[in-house]
């Protein structure tokens, strides 16, 4: 998704700094010396992860602020020209949401959540990484031994289980030394996994985060959310939160029957996250277990009275990283 952010900026002595990826954006700079100087630019981003030259000029003391397409895109449809996109055309749309939306998002400098998102990230890849390369080695065990390996498989047993291994063909042969490369880069990716762990349990340490005495929500979950979630403060209330995570069902009544539909928009991966606490708290007897068997005794299905619990979890969650800023501001105000 693009996003479109405007640096507003008090001119000192009358002068400007422009800065862009391309040559509309410089255009429309206004250089008067006695006005406010509004600096445009867009760039690939997102709310949470702002492109480098917001983050460059946010640490420079430049108010920037996040404008997202959907609004740029509105004040297009709004404009003459035959709704035609052009760069000079984007950056005046994007130029005109900013002026006049107070409601916008300010960019602020990156801090610990950032690092925690690139945790999780790596670790998404190094998970998936090592999935791509188990299934790999599983495959060429069940050419190599009759009757395969059982499912489940790890570094360990794969190497109990090749100790066995007597090629016959030259083929067989090439099967045994790709296992032997791909048995190296399972131990060399369990271990990446474990450091990154580790990381991301001094991470959340560093950000006194009480997420992880949620049921159901670990440390690596806890850092997923405070990643991907960054300033709270930018959702002014849980259902903005709800919303961003996908959780609040789509409503989908007619006449007297009030049904609602599952939300496959929002954040994906806190709406896995929220999916995860809700399966271990129905698995293990919590407090989530209770609401579940209630809204199942009213009627709701399975899948319903899950999502219900999803929607009431994402507040939980959204109240418990509400209090921790509150909690830190008032440790700092001290």
């Amino acid at each position: 998704m693009w996003w479109g952010s405007w640096c507003l900026r008090r001119p000192s002595g009358g002068t400007s700094h422009c800065g862009g990826s391309s040559a509309a954006t410089t255009a429309v700079c206004p250089r008067s010396p006695t006005s406010t100087s509004v600096v445009p630019w867009c760039s690939a981003a997102t709310p949470a992860r702002p492109s480098s030259l917001a983050q460059q000029l946010a640490a420079a003391g430049e108010h920037v602020v996040d404008v997202p397409a959907t609004l740029s895109a509105r004040a297009r449809v709004l404009a003459t020209g035959g709704n035609r996109k052009t760069d000079e055309a984007d950056a005046r749309h994007v130029a005109q949401v900013a002026l006049f939306r107070p409601d916008l998002r300010q960019v602020a400098a990156e801090d610990q959540t950032t690092i925690l998102r690139l945790l999780t990230e790596r670790r998404d890849d190094l998970v998936h990484e090592r999935t791509r390369v188990l299934n790999r080695l599983h495959a060429l065990l069940r050419d190599l031994l009759p009757g395969g390996v059982a499912t489940g498989l790890s570094a360990d047993k794969a190497a109990a289980a090749m100790k066995g291994i007597r090629p016959v063909t030259a083929t067989d042969n090439c099967r045994r030394d790709i296992a032997r490369v791909l048995l190296a880069d399972l131990r060399r990716l369990d271990r990446l996994v474990k450091d990154n762990e580790i990381q991301m349990r001094e991470a959340p340490a560093a950000t006194r985060t009480t997420l992880t005495r949620l049921p159901g929500l670990g440390t690596v979950l806890a850092a997923k959310v405070l990643g991907h979630v960054g300033d709270v403060t930018r959702f002014p209330t849980e259902h903005h939160f709800a919303s961003y995570t996908g959780s609040a069902p789509l409503d989908a009544s007619s006449g007297n029957n009030v049904r609602h539909w599952l939300n496959t928009g929002g954040n994906r991966a806190l709406n896995s996250v929220l999916h995860t606490i809700a399966i271990c708290q129905i698995r293990d007897g919590w407090r989530g277990q209770d609401y579940y068997l209630r809204k199942i005794s009213e009627g709701k299905t399975p899948s319903e009275a899950r999502r219900a619990l999803k929607r009431r979890l994402s507040n939980v969650v959204y109240r418990i990283m509400k209090r921790d800023q509150r909690n830190h501001h008032l440790a700092q105000a001290a």
